[in-house]
């Protein structure tokens, strides 16, 4: 991506409530006004919200719809300041040492931006084009991480022992998602807007399938969507995603809709996961219908 991205200023909710839905993402009132206020207030967003209801999807479709380039951490248990920020290429700096023995300054020459492997939130800091930071599942890095990248964010600049200070060099916006693994610290919830995604209604989850599976038919649609919610409440050990909703649809499409309840069986895998979630869900679901 090249360029200035699309500009923020004088944008309205409903200018993005257009602009998402360009993108195939489907938002509500919620969801579109908390962007405008993180675009307002220069602020992060925290959004929180079970699996697989659209949170990552979110940053990736702001990224899109805004022209911006797209960088993301996706943060596990054990992750490092290496891993986030950069480290060094010793491999690298061995054999520069070893091929300038003689010279002098040697190891001075080697503390050098040359010899440094930018990880992704230096590169979304360097980035000379408006860029999104996610920064997927926070909950799953430790608290002296979690305080990193909250100093970082909020001084924007990065300082790298041997190699200097770098300032932030565009307009990042920063998305943080959380699956509540652990509870955040309070200094991150206080600098963030917060936003917590459910599983959307069964209005706008036909939407969201129409939008992702336009040729779908409507019936097949209503079908799966009230079966998915009819499923979600049910004491599962994994609930379906939207993303399940929508490969159940495709998946019912394909094996065809003269005998649907064998179809959804058939197909039940696509959106449970679990082998007694699928006998409960077969017994008490679709053995009902």
């Amino acid at each position: 991506m090249e360029g200035k991205s699309l500009q923020t200023e004088n944008i309205s909710i409903k200018d993005i409530d257009k602009l998402l839905l360009s993108s195939d993402y489907v938002s509500n009132n919620e969801i579109s006004t908390t962007v405008y206020l993180s675009l307002l207030l220069g602020k992060p967003m925290l959004i929180e919200g079970p699996p697989g209801v659209g949170k990552t999807e979110l940053a990736k479709v702001i990224a899109k719809s805004f022209e911006r380039d797209f960088f993301r951490i996706q943060c596990y248990e054990g992750i490092t300041f290496e891993q986030i920020v950069g480290e060094w290429n010793y491999q690298k700096q061995l054999l520069h040492l070893e091929a300038a023995r003689n010279e002098s300054n040697t190891e001075e020459k080697i503390f050098d931006e040359e010899y440094f492997i930018r990880r992704p939130l230096l590169n979304a800091f360097l980035n000379q084009n408006d860029s999104v930071l996610l920064i997927d599942e926070i909950d799953k890095a430790d608290e002296e991480v979690e305080s990193f990248l909250l100093q970082a964010l909020g001084e924007q600049e990065i300082t790298i022992n041997d190699l200097g200070t770098f300032q932030l060099q565009n307009d990042l916006i920063v998305i943080l998602t959380s699956n509540s693994q652990r509870s955040l610290l309070d200094e991150t919830k206080d600098r963030c807007l917060f936003l917590y995604i459910p599983y959307p209604s069964i209005e706008r989850e036909i939407e969201i399938v129409k939008s992702k599976i336009p040729e779908a038919d409507d019936e097949v649609v209503s079908v799966v969507v009230k079966l998915v919610h009819e499923i979600r409440n049910l004491n599962l050990m994994k609930k379906p995603s939207v993303r399940g909703t929508v490969d159940w649809v495709k998946s019912v499409t394909n094996l065809g809709t003269k005998n649907m309840d064998e179809s959804l069986e058939s197909s039940i895998g696509v959106a449970i996961k679990t082998e007694s979630d699928k006998k409960r869900v077969i017994k008490d679901v679709l053995n009902k219908r």
